[in-house]
């Protein structure tokens, strides 16, 4: 499904990124491993997660190139591009899957752990949206033919929060929105943009209590990392060019379509029929989020990652 096509993948030497190149190769896409090697907190670096996935991929007989430029550099991610064109021959998909967690609450957390998650998640994805974006363009804009797709991440507690994740739950919030966007922009050009909201048992979910292991030695597992894999394989492709600006739940063997903010059914108007008086909204407002099911326990009902 993807043979010739090449392929970046941020944050692909462990967990989910690792199962995504090993889904990209196996289809036939040249792929190249972005990763760094950082720890769970985005400190540290460690050369051998990417090449190590590099050398599964040629093992079995694809090709792959690995990259341990941070996402957090804008110059690296520029050169993280140009890379894939030069070394590879191109460059068809991008898929943003870096991340780094620092969780804390609110009151306990420091201006420099809220920063480094941003910067990984959310100038990560725009960064590396950019420099591909402005390569299509060029692309577009000398007479070429363009079928570039933007797979980006972002999560259950970005699309329904989660205490203790205020910096990774903005951060993943805004890249839902950046998808869309994208998308809206890119379309000129043939480029899609999508994400998906992952449910797998990762080092990030380990640090909120749940495993970061998914035993699948009896079989298939719900959160094995691997589940969303098929589904990046399908948006990188030619095939799924009719689909662009979504955000897909992949749940275990399932995958629903995630709106983001939209408006509920009801409203509540103003009694003189202008601007509201303060005082009329506490009946108004109690009587509207009467008629709406979704509370602050939704996020816990849905199941985070």
């Amino acid at each position: 499904m993807l043979d010739g096509r090449v392929a970046i993948v941020t944050g692909g030497g462990r967990g989910i990124g690792r199962a995504h190149c090993l889904e990209l190769a196996r289809h036939g896409a040249r792929v190249v491993v972005n990763d760094p090697g950082v720890a769970v907190d985005g400190r540290g670096d460690d050369a051998g997660p990417a090449q190590a996935v590099v050398e599964e991929i040629v093992a079995a007989g694809g090709v792959a190139i690995a990259d341990h430029g941070s996402v957090t550099d804008w110059d690296a991610c520029h050169r993280l591009v140009r890379r894939a064109v030069d070394e590879l021959g191109g460059l068809d998909v991008v898929v943003n899957n870096a991340g780094i967690v620092r969780d804390r609450m609110i009151t306990s957390m420091t201006e420099d752990d809220f920063d480094a998650v941003l910067a990984v998640h959310l100038k990560g994805t725009f960064s590396m949206t950019k420099h591909a974006c402005d390569h299509w363009r060029a692309v577009g804009k000398q007479g070429g033919t363009n079928t570039g797709r933007l797979v980006n991440t972002t999560s259950g507690t970005g699309l329904f929060g989660n205490v203790g994740q205020s910096a990774y739950g903005a951060a993943k919030a805004a890249i839902a929105n950046l998808t869309i966007v994208t998308a809206l922009e890119m379309r000129r050009y043939d480029v899609t943009a999508n994400a998906i909201s992952p449910v797998a048992a990762t080092r990030i979910t380990a640090t909120v209590g749940t495993s970061d292991t998914a035993d699948a030695s009896d079989g298939w597992h719900r959160m094995d990392p691997g589940n969303a894999s098929p589904v990046v394989a399908y948006l990188a492709s030619e095939s799924s060019g009719w689909l662009t600006g979504q955000v897909l739940r992949v749940d275990g063997n399932t995958v629903r379509r995630a709106r983001t903010w939209e408006l509920e059914p009801g409203e509540l108007v103003a009694g003189s029929g202008e601007r509201f008086d303060a005082t009329e909204l506490d009946e108004g407002l109690r009587r509207l989020y009467g008629t709406m099911p979704r509370g602050l326990d939704a996020a816990a009902s849905l199941g985070l990652s």
